[in-house]
């Protein structure tokens, strides 16, 4: 190992095992809640919601002010406390970054809850933490997941829990393989093709929506769409490990980091089912003309700083 990476990992080891030791320790406490929150459901949930934001707050300070991450913003100012239903393209770990920042400026880091594999609800400490914090755990088959979205969404339209619900509408990262698959089944099923997108899946969209109009304080969908860019490589990000371990990510490294968010309001949505399918794809289409005019501004400034390099050479 290079000296020059001895010292990266050195850096990134220092910082982040204070946080990784506090995570499990986040994880012990939420899961001795657990069998509380079939007695006293309110207290584990604003309990958990007080203890998860200590820890994700922690590494958003990491990425954002130890490691230099810069997130700019665009879109709509979303209104404070206010619970929403959170949609989003999926890219690669660090999007929990982009949409937390935006968490942290509406005042709810602590509030979001994510959709996760059902599988993780076996894990010792992680998975426990997660049933806990009233996450919903589904296995993409949403019919035997009724069930538990019930579960979830009555703490939400029954208790009136203070949520921001995010899932990730493609269902898995975005990567070029995946994108010529998506390619292929969109020509064979007469599908329009968002540019940088995969194709959205549908029904857990429209499930959530169908069931969260039910409550009353629930008021709008964020749409938020996230890029990237290194080395003048489009949605490039970086990994785990990077974000965590390198200093001045968006100075010296060369990392570009970009969230624009949309509030809808639910009253604006069709009702039906096909309806919000429908809306569903069209946001994707626009999501996808947003990413392409993101990329053409990030590459006409690479190139502008080239010419002012070029005539300060010569």
């Amino acid at each position: 190992m290079a000296a020059g990476d001895l010292l990266i990992f050195a850096r990134g080891l220092l910082i982040t095992t204070p946080w990784a030791l506090y995570l499990i320790i986040m994880d012990l406490i939420l899961s001795l809640l657990l069998p509380l929150s079939f007695l006293f459901p309110n207290f584990v949930y604003s309990a958990s919601s007080l203890v998860a934001f200590t820890n994700w707050n922690w590494i958003q300070c990491i990425f954002e002010i130890l490691n230099g991450g810069q997130i700019s913003i665009s879109g709509d100012v979303l209104p404070q406390g206010e619970s929403a239903i959170v949609i989003s393209n999926h890219v690669s770990w660090t999007d929990f970054y982009m949409i937390q920042a935006l968490a942290v400026r509406a005042g709810m880091l602590g509030r979001c809850r994510w959709f996760s594999k059902i599988e993780l609800r076996w894990v010792p400490l992680l998975g426990w933490g997660i049933w806990a914090m009233g996450m919903p755990m589904v296995s993409r088959n949403w019919l035997k997941d009724k069930k538990e979205l019930d579960r979830v969404f009555s703490g939400i339209i029954v208790k009136k829990w203070p949520t921001w619900l995010i899932s990730f509408s493609e269902a898995t990262r975005y990567t070029p393989k995946k994108y010529e698959v998506a390619r292929q089944w969109c020509k064979e099923n007469d599908r329009p093709l968002p540019k940088h997108l995969l194709y959205p899946r549908t029904k857990g969209f429209v499930t959530t929506v169908q069931h969260l109009r039910k409550a009353p304080h629930v008021k709008a969908v964020y749409d938020m769409t996230i890029a990237y860019e290194h080395d003048n490589k489009f949605l490039n990000a970086p990994s785990i490990w990077e974000s965590l371990s390198l200093n001045d990510l968006s100075g010296r490294r060369g990392y570009k980091f970009h969230v624009d968010v949309r509030r809808i309001p639910l009253e604006e949505l069709p009702l039906d089912e096909a309806g919000l399918a429908k809306w569903l794809e069209t946001r994707w289409i626009e999501k996808g003309e947003f990413l392409e005019a993101k990329r053409a501004e990030w590459a006409r400034n690479v190139e502008y700083e080239d010419v002012k390099r070029k005539i300060a050479m010569s």
